[in-house]
């Protein structure tokens, strides 16, 4: 069964109810071992539609690129929050998340009336909101979002990558590829590696042990 896109079922209903300021917001960059999480914040036309907008992860780099374009060009509003990986590993990535969403939401020019969220749940927000899973699927607002904070994170590790192009990033976005984790082991860690993830957090130990035991 083809997935849904471009589905406005929770836009539409808050429309119903008279709501006109319905921001989406996602994260991108939870899983990778170097750099940010990065998360954006979106506030679409009412009644917007744009073909073939879904999540970003199923999306072609040049299509990503396409729908960024629109977007930056008619959202009505397109915030970003950043937390970078020394607040992960001071925080945790889920708390990191949960922060750089509140900065993105807190950055719109437009204050949002109701906040769409992709999976997770902001406790401390004073504006109404739903979480819902899989959003980046169901919510053409969260969709954008989603776009948004993807292309936004990718473009910043091309530009790690040109800082240090053994480790891939331009290619694995920071994630524990093959070439990744060889390259930790050959090269070591650098400043940007979020020293709490795994095999990070394994090469430190062992450098901490040889050390002592030298």
């Amino acid at each position: 069964m083809k997935e849904q896109i471009n589905n406005r079922e929770y836009e539409d209903e808050l429309i119903k109810k008279g709501i006109k300021y319905i921001a989406g917001v996602d994260e991108v960059g939870r899983g990778p071992l170097v750099g940010p999480v990065v998360t954006a914040c979106v506030i679409l036309p009412e009644n917007y539609q744009l073909d073939g907008l879904t999540d970003s992860k199923k999306l072609s780099l040049k299509k990503r690129e396409m729908y960024y374009d629109i977007i930056m060009r008619d959202a009505l509003s397109v915030s970003i929050g950043i937390k970078d990986e020394k607040v992960i590993d001071e925080v945790n990535i889920y708390e990191a998340t949960k922060l750089a969403m509140y900065e993105a939401i807190n950055n719109s020019k437009i204050k949002p009336e109701h906040v769409l969220i992709d999976a997770m749940k902001l406790e401390e927000l004073s504006i109404p909101s739903t979480s819902i899973i899989k959003g980046d699927l169901k919510s053409i607002t969260i969709s954008a979002a989603s776009v948004i904070a993807k292309v936004t994170r990718d473009r910043m590790l091309v530009e790690l990558d040109k800082k240090y192009p053994e480790y891939g990033f331009a290619k694995n976005a920071g994630y524990g590829t093959k070439q990744h984790v060889e390259a930790i082991e050959k090269f070591g860690i650098i400043p940007e590696h979020r020293k709490t993830f795994k095999p990070v957090s394994d090469h430190l130990n062992h450098l901490y042990k040889n050390e002592r035991s030298n």
